[in-house]
């Protein structure tokens, strides 16, 4: 008998408990899902690429095509590619220049270079920044871009926001 008496209890206080969140929710005291995205925007991101590894020296990612990408290892979606910047892996040697050093293509790794991909999409923008396919894109996302010819990881190093 004293079981039955606390269930009910326990359903009773379950029922008041969703009664006062759905109350506070009416209120605009307790913010929902929808609500806390404040725009829509296109963003431009940057996607850097370190250490890549060519046998050519023709870089596979072309500004104007689109590359299919994958956020943190989660298919997302094609977006168009604005610009590609690709410079070759780069050493530090001592010089007789004002600055005591300069930057010069490393003779060991000929074929390796570091490649800044900006990628564009539309984005939920919300107050902790812009979501893409469910994810917060922010600096240090790991992001893999992927094409008929490759499939190469990186991390986001820049985000703009187009107003």
């Amino acid at each position: 008998m004293k079981y039955n008496k606390f269930v009910d209890i326990i359903i009773i206080l379950g029922i008041l408990l969703a009664l006062c969140v759905g109350v506070l929710t009416i209120k605009h005291y307790r913010e929902t899902a929808s609500k806390q995205i404040e725009a829509t925007s296109k963003i431009d991101f940057k996607v850097y690429l370190k250490g890549v590894t060519l046998s050519n020296k023709e870089i596979p990612i072309k500004k104007q095509d689109t590359t299919f990408i994958s956020i943190r290892n989660v298919p997302y979606s094609d977006l168009e590619v604005l610009d590609v910047v690709s410079t070759p892996k780069l050493v530090t040697v001592s010089s007789a220049s004002k600055s005591g050093y300069k930057f010069v293509p490393d003779a060991t790794q000929p074929n390796t270079y570091d490649i800044t991909v900006t990628v564009t999409d539309t984005a939920k923008i919300t107050k902790d920044g812009a979501v893409v396919g469910g994810n917060k894109v922010k600096i240090g996302l790991p992001i893999t871009l992927e094409g008929k010819t490759y499939k190469l990881s990186g991390i986001v190093s820049d985000i703009k926001i187009e107003e």
